[in-house]
């Protein structure tokens, strides 16, 4: 008995404390050596090689980055793509109009001529990486200024990118992880003919809108499909009439047999960015000043555009897709400042950072790291108000098409104006394309009260720091009424519309750009926005050199324990299991890890823009109508729950049983745990999925492409 109890605490001592089967988002080629182990004894049935393999194909081969923001996964031999509703939702809003609206009502394509091809839309697929760090390190030392730092880094990057790239085969990305402590370079290639097989309708893709956005329990089709093109040897071309599908190296197998609690699951994807590493001052700066001002400016532009986009389809499309991303991130901030207080996140990080500063200045460590904490919180006490400052004037500039004008096409005027007459005959092909591609996703009545009213939120709330001279200047001479501002800039101003535009390139005059009003304005305000005093400039570059020693010191002391470094849009697997939440009376579902097509139908409003449903739906669910997509239990399961680790980028990643094989498809996180972008909850964080049953029923069953279905890999 004796010897048995010690074999069990000698295992027990040999699994590293550190490593959680649900958290981390893991590299991929570290997976035989830091993971696989561990998701063997969880159901994993895969050998590190047949998930990341540079020599042979690998599961790797089959994820894919969508459009530099989502992640999407081949599905069958023919370049079929499968991603979220809202990863395809800028491609389906350009593909649509107010005769056929691709958006409201969906779209199959009967046969590959009916693709749909976006202006632009491009996968990224991963080679292969590398460790570059050693290189990487040897160009600097800690004498350097950051501004230096990053000239002699930059130097080297371009050396390896250039190394590397195949003679312009290939996209190389060298990136800093560890806060700058390790380094990495990403090989990739992309493909830039994607083009659009099918949609559901908005009604089933983005159901729940955002009141649903961020909860559980949830009842979402958030999918889209697309296909990838390439020539006639498989290489990425541009579009054409002539290229052929796209015959990937490895595609997902798709599993029909569906999941229950405690199953294995691992996603593999994208994630946009993490800040475990975020020390307390930055925490707490986000929460009371940064994030309140992206919260308030973002329902400010939201409020501005509903009340247009609510008059007609046609202006509903040439807001849509900036609606739904200001409003996915809207919620988010609110989400991120609710968590984050309540489990008083800035708390638990100052006791480490206290931990740690003990350490720090032992003698042994003291002339590296003794001031690191200090001179953190000296930046964020320095920048709070200016954060707050900055997220007001964000998102003036990402709601209003006008707030950046300056900077944009008013830079390719003002280079025009300059140019003699053979370079104007150049650039201005590429300017009136740059006027059209602006003109027709907007409209100037909502931009004026967009811009309007952002500017007199930014002028009355960002009181404690100085606001934009011309803004000021603005709000003393008009009393405060921007309204009556911006209808007087905008009658002047040769940005308002594309006669006008071309009227300028038929007589440019630099003279009547330096005067016009929305070039000041805007110019002025870009140039506030990124200027900063010596004392900012200062304490930014200490604190840069602070924050890597902070990292570095968290590691070597043990004191910080985490093992793996935060997303950076890089390729990324964290595993874990299908995991329930407590009952939920809001579910219907026996266990409260999945929903199901009739729990959809409970939440039905008629003529509700958020809860409105197809009448098709509502009678194939009264007729049990779910063929052979239906669960065992006899209920059509719509999405389920899973404890992975993941976050913003990883919409649309593939969700894997221990085979490789799909089950679902990751699109959101839950509300309660939005404090794991800085801290993982391993009691409450969870993504909730799509299932494939789902899917497949959508587009086979409702919508009658059982084509499409067809040419999938399905097993049991």
């Amino acid at each position: 008995m004796k010897k048995l109890l010690l074999s069990l605490i000698a295992a027990i001592m040999l699994v590293p404390a550190s490593v959680k089967a649900d958290e981390g988002m893991w590299f991929l080629m570290f997976i035989e050596r830091l993971n696989h182990r561990d998701m063997q004894k969880m159901g994993l049935q895969l050998t590190a090689e047949e998930i990341y393999s540079i020599n042979n194909h690998s599961l790797k081969d089959a994820i894919v980055q969508f459009n530099g923001g989502c992640t999407a996964e081949l599905i069958s031999k023919d370049g079929l793509v499968l991603t979220n509703h809202h990863c395809g939702y800028d491609a389906i809003a350009e593909l649509s109009t107010a005769d056929k609206n691709h958006l409201k009502n969906g779209y199959w394509a009967a046969n590959r001529k009916e693709e749909l091809k976006p202006s632009s839309l491009f996968v990224r697929f991963f080679v292969r990486m590398d460790d570059c760090t050693k290189r990487i390190l040897a160009v600097v030392n800690d004498t350097m200024t950051e501004a230096d730092r990053e000239k002699a880094i930059n130097a080297e990057i371009a050396k390896i990118e250039k190394e590397n790239n195949g003679g312009g085969k290939y996209v190389v990305s060298v990136r800093p992880f560890f806060q700058g402590n390790e380094y990495y370079y990403f090989v990739y290639q992309d493909y830039k003919d994607v083009r659009l097989v099918g949609t559901p309708p908005e009604s089933l893709g983005k159901f729940g809108g955002d009141t649903d956005n961020w909860e559980w329990p949830r009842h979402t089709a958030d999918f889209s499909m697309f296909r990838v093109y390439g020539d006639a040897n498989g290489n990425p071309a541009e579009y054409s009439e002539k290229n052929v599908p796209l015959q990937p190296k490895h595609h997902l197998p798709v599993n029909l047999g569906g999941v229950k609690e405690n199953d294995y699951a691992m996603i593999l994807g994208y994630p946009g960015r993490t800040n475990r590493w975020m020390p307390a001052g930055g925490i707490e700066q986000n929460v009371k000043f940064a994030y309140p001002a992206w919260v308030e400016g973002a329902k400010t532009g939201m409020d501005n555009m509903k009340k247009y986009m609510n008059q007609s389809d046609a202006l509903n499309l040439i807001y849509a897709s900036k609606f739904a991303s200001t409003a996915n991130y809207w919620k988010n901030r609110q989400g991120m400042i609710d968590a984050l207080s309540k489990f008083q996140t800035a708390k638990l990080k100052a006791a480490q950072e206290a931990k740690f500063n003990a350490w720090a200045n032992k003698p042994e460590n003291k002339a590296k790291y003794g001031n690191v904490v200090a001179t953190i919180n000296n930046f964020y006490k320095l920048t709070n108000e200016k954060s707050r400052h900055d997220n007001y004037m964000m998102q003036m500039f990402r709601t209003s098409a006008f707030a950046t004008v300056g900077r944009s096409l008013g830079k390719q005027l003002e280079n025009y104006a300059k140019a003699d007459a053979a370079k104007r005959a150049q650039l201005a092909p590429a300017i009136l394309e740059m006027a059209d591609e602006m003109y027709k996703e907007l409209h100037i009545p909502a931009e004026k009260d967009i811009l309007a009213a952002q500017l007199k939120l930014y002028s009355t709330k960002s009181t404690g720091y100085k606001i934009a001279p011309s803004v000021e200047k603005l709000a003393k001479d008009y009393n405060g009424d921007f309204a009556k501002y911006v209808n007087a800039a905008f009658d002047l101003s040769i940005f308002t519309s594309k006669d006008r535009i071309k009227a300028f390139l038929d007589l440019p005059s630099e003279s009547m750009l330096s005067n016009d009003p929305l070039y000041v304005l805007t110019n002025d305000m870009l140039t506030h926005f990124s200027s900063k005093s010596d004392e900012i400039a200062k304490a930014q570059n200490d604190f840069g050199a602070a924050f890597r020693k902070l990292v570095e010191g968290l590691r070597v002391s043990k004191i910080g324990d985490i093992k793996y470094p935060d997303a950076n849009s890089t390729l990324r697997l964290t595993y874990g299991k299908v995991r329930s939440l407590p009952a939920d009376k809001r579910n219907d579902a026996t266990v409260n890890n999945y929903t199901t097509l009739a729990g959809q139908v409970k939440k039905y409003k008629k003529g509700d823009a958020e809860f409105d449903l197809p009448t098709r739906v509502l009678e194939m669910n009264n007729n049990k109508d779910f063929g052979r997509y239906a669960d065992k239990d006899g209920s059509l399961h719509v999405n389920f729950l899973t404890d992975n680790d993941i976050t913003g980028g990883n919409s649309g990643s593939p969700v894997l049983n221990g085979k490789g094989e799909l089950i679902g498809l990751a699109f959101d996180g839950n509300i309660e745990a939005m404090a794991g972008d800085v801290i993982f909850d391993k009691k409450l964080q969870r993504t909730i999925n799509v299932d494939i049953r789902y899917v497949l029923w959508v587009i086979e069953n409702f919508s009658g492409a059982k084509h499409i279905v067809d040419e999938m890999t399905l097993v049991k």
